[in-house]
C-alpha cells in the first residue's frame, strides 16, 4: 500500500461539497467526510423500516475518460467525477437508471425507489427472485442504452 502520510479527502461530491463549503480545508477531516456522507445517504435513501431495500443496489461504474466524453457528447447532462490519479470517471449509477426510465417504476411488490433509481425496494410481499429479475432488466436497460455495465452492490444470497 501507498498511503498518504497527511489526509487527503474528496469532497467533490456537489451534496458533500454543499453541506462542508463553510468548513476550512484543515476542518475537513476524513472522520468529518465520514459522518457527513451517512448524513446524506440518510436523507436521500428511505429507511429500510420502513420499506423493505437493501440501500444503493448497484456500484456506480468508472469508465475512461474517453467513454465518457462520448457519452457527454449525447447527453450534455450526465453526471461524472474524475477519479483521483487516474483517467477514469466514475457515473452515478443513479443517473444512468434514471435515464434508462426506472426511477418510480414498479412491478407487482418489487420496484425502484420513487425518490432515489438506484435503491430496489419490496413494496410488501416480493421475493428474492423477484428482486433479481428487476436488477438484471435495469443492467440489461442501461446496457443497451449506454453500454455501461452495472454491478450489483449488494452481495446476493
Amino acid at each position: 500500500f501507498r498511503l498518504h502520510k497527511h489526509s487527503k479527502v474528496n469532497v467533490s461530491y456537489p451534496a458533500l461539497a454543499t453541506t462542508l463549503a463553510g468548513l476550512s480545508e484543515e476542518e475537513i477531516t476524513p472522520a468529518i467526510v465520514s459522518k457527513t456522507v451517512c448524513e446524506i445517504r440518510q436523507s436521500k435513501l428511505p429507511d429500510p423500516e420502513v420499506i423493505g431495500n437493501a440501500g444503493s443496489f448497484f456500484w456506480n461504474p468508472i469508465v475512461d475518460e474517453s467513454v465518457f466524453i462520448t457519452l457527454k457528447t449525447a447527453y450534455p447532462d450526465i453526471l461524472g467525477y474524475e477519479e483521483v490519479d487516474t483517467s477514469k470517471v466514475k457515473i452515478p449509477a443513479a443517473w444512468l437508471i434514471d435515464q434508462a426510465g426506472w426511477k418510480g417504476y414498479r412491478e407487482g411488490d418489487v420496484g425502484v425507489h420513487a425518490e432515489h433509481a438506484l435503491v430496489l425496494v419490496n413494496h410488501g410481499e416480493s421475493t428474492c427472485k423477484e428482486l433479481v429479475q428487476l436488477a438484471n432488466k435495469i443492467q440489461t436497460s442501461v446496457k443497451e442504452k449506454f453500454n455501461i455495465e452495472l454491478w450489483p452492490e449488494v452481495r446476493i444470497i
